[in-house]
């Protein structure tokens, strides 16, 4: 089915609306091969008729929604941030001493293998740390996403990955489900999962001590990269850092924000 001009000009125009992702002509392509699933599934004949229907039926702005975004994630994603999570970031906040439980926002959460990966961190770390307590909040826009991470269980490139590289950890935090793995209770009991649009206000919670924003800041233009950033700020407290995505930078941006180290930013004018 010929997608349009128009037509593609409509849905990259609803794509934003909904998402805030900025899309160009250059992902005809893409957007035909995510969405005409959803025609089939409806019955709809025409791109005309769903852009009709994404207006006047808000259960398939949300298919809509799960559809366009890319939720292309496993765990322990680049090495070098879960090298400092583990030998910088963790013992600096353990060394704190505060009563009140570590909180961590892993703010893009796809289908949850980041935030699954940060409560076996917390996990580990608590061998040097006993009294360590944390919260991990994963959010994401997709309901689609959200389910799988909830479910915690996966199989494929994912986990194949992740056993191979962390043996020992697969091994004591995952268990096998099925034609895969499940996340172990020990782990998913300090992870709960919302929805939530990274435009929208951030989360009620008290402030986070880490926000993980890794790989979403490439899919919005620049005025829509400030938002998200603000909202990030909004919802950290005062000594807390934000971590990026490898193809990510915001030095080009006014932001709250000042560079640390490869990944990681701290609250400007927050000594290092």
């Amino acid at each position: 089915m010929e997608l349009r001009d128009d037509h593609l000009s409509a849905l990259i125009a609803l794509v934003r609306q909904h998402t805030g992702i900025a899309m160009n002509e250059h992902k005809r392509v893409l957007l035909q091969g995510r969405l005409l699933p959803r025609l089939r599934a409806l019955g709809i004949a025409s791109w005309a008729g769903y852009i009709e229907r994404l207006a006047s039926d808000r259960t398939e702005v949300t298919s809509f929604i799960d559809s366009v975004t890319t939720n292309d994630t496993v765990f322990f994603r680049t090495p070098a941030v879960w090298s400092w999570l583990s030998e910088t970031f963790l013992p600096a906040f353990a060394a704190q001493g505060r009563a009140a439980p570590l909180r961590i926002w892993s703010a893009a959460a796809a289908t949850g293998e980041e935030a699954y990966s940060l409560a076996m961190s917390c996990l580990e770390y608590q061998a040097h740390a006993p009294g360590l307590r944390f919260e991990i909040l994963g959010t994401d826009i997709s309901h689609a996403a959200l389910a799988t991470a909830r479910a915690g269980a996966y199989r494929g490139r994912s986990v194949a990955r992740f056993e191979a590289d962390r043996p020992a950890l697969f091994r004591k935090y995952l268990v096998a489900h099925g034609d895969g793995v499940k996340v172990d209770p020990a782990v998913a009991q300090h992870v709960r999962f919302d929805q939530h649009n990274l435009l929208g206000r951030p989360p009620r919670s008290a402030a986070f001590d880490l926000v993980m924003l890794r790989n979403v800041l490439i899919y919005f233009d620049a005025e829509h990269q400030q938002q998200v950033l603000a909202g990030a700020r909004a919802a950290m407290g005062p000594s807390a850092r934000l971590v990026l995505g490898e193809q990510e930078s915001i030095t080009r941006l006014q932001t709250a924000f000042a560079f640390e180290q490869a990944h990681v930013y701290r609250i400007g004018g927050e000594p290092s």
